[in-house]
């Protein structure tokens, strides 16, 4: 199967190398190397200058004879400024003839400048979907998302969301299995879920095949200032105490307690970015026993305490509102969720 993904000049490298290991070692895994054959596609040049001082070879160019491809992926250029009127007729003709096709960060904007994304909806890198939405104004543009699948249509917000993105392709085409062993050998979570923000920490990511842990995730979510014990749960979808945590942990890769004070910490996160209610407000609003609690989770999982964060992160022109579809973006935050399983959950 061919995966060609465009780089233009400049490309941020990791739109181009991220979804490449990820083909590369689902093919190994598979115990299969022409699983997937990866090229990379010039706008000319044979080489191309990318981010971090990087080169790539291309494999071919743009101006060579076509030949089949079956995903055509568009990587983003992060500072570029002019749309070659040669990328965008060759896209025009080509992405006709290929079975799927997609964008990494601004090569979102490439697809539309192409008349490609037509009553479709994308997303593309925070930084750059205000700017998307004035040049484009008439598609519809989810500035939250990790990455969106519409159609034959997959795109990216950018950087390391294309190794979101080509998990999703992998697991489309290998099944669960296979997605999962690429995904733990690269050390990144399966999938976080599309309509997930671009900058939350969330595990909800990791959900669950089983549909009852499904429901008991999404009762989670749907209850997080509730108590949320193990007992709890289990009783809201119809299992044994002991079976639900055996069968959760199984599924998910986590404790039942683990994923509830990830689940409380992205909460506080988005009132801390969002609003300016009091801490203990927000601890209590999202089921911490108190303050301490949730300013020692915090430490932990985040790095900084609640008040740290909101004074690095909060977002003045979305105070007490959520940002509007197609149209806000907040600041990024790299969080690193670490030593979860130590971590005693108080309020249950």
């Amino acid at each position: 199967m061919r995966i060609a993904i465009l780089a233009p000049p400049g490309v941020q490298s990791l739109d181009v190398v991220g979804p490449a290991e990820v083909f590369w070692e689902a093919a190994r895994r598979i115990g299969d190397p022409g699983a997937y054959d990866v090229q990379v596609i010039s706008t000319g040049a044979p080489s191309i200058g990318g981010t971090g001082q990087l080169r790539f070879l291309a494999d071919r160019s743009i101006f060579d004879p076509d030949e089949p491809i079956d995903t055509l992926l568009v990587a983003g250029d992060p500072s570029f400024q002019d749309i070659d009127p040669n990328v965008i007729g060759w896209l025009r003709r080509r992405v006709p003839t290929v079975r799927r096709y997609g964008s990494i960060c601004t090569g979102a904007f490439l697809l539309a400048a192409a008349g490609l994304l037509q009553n479709r909806r994308v997303t593309t890198h925070w930084e750059c979907a205000e700017r998307f939405c004035r040049q484009f104004p008439d598609i519809e543009v989810d500035t939250d998302a990790i990455y969106l699948r519409d159609g034959p249509l997959i795109t990216a917000a950018g950087v390391t969301a294309g190794i979101d993105l080509a998990l999703a392709l992998v697991e489309e085409d290998h099944g669960r299995h296979i997605a999962m062993i690429t995904a733990r050998y690269m050390v990144v979570f399966l999938r976080r879920p599309g309509g997930q923000s671009q900058f939350s920490a969330h595990l909800v990511g990791q959900m669950a095949e089983t549909s009852v842990i499904q429901k008991a995730q999404a009762y989670i979510l749907a209850n997080i200032a509730h108590s949320l014990s193990v007992d709890n749960v289990a009783h809201a979808v119809g299992m044994s105490a002991r079976n639900f945590a055996r069968v959760f942990r199984r599924d998910v890769g986590m404790t039942p307690a683990d994923f509830v004070a990830v689940a409380r910490i992205d909460a506080a996160r988005r009132l801390l970015e969002d609003t300016t209610q009091p801490l203990q407000r927000i601890a209590a609003s999202c089921g911490f026993a108190d303050m301490n609690t949730m300013r020692r989770l915090f430490a932990k999982t985040i790095g900084v305490t609640p008040a740290a964060y909101r004074s690095r992160f909060h977002n003045v022109n979305q105070t007490n509102a959520q940002p509007a579809s197609g149209r806000a973006a907040r600041p990024a935050l790299a969080p690193h969720a670490r030593g979860l399983a130590n971590v005693s959950i108080a309020s249950g």
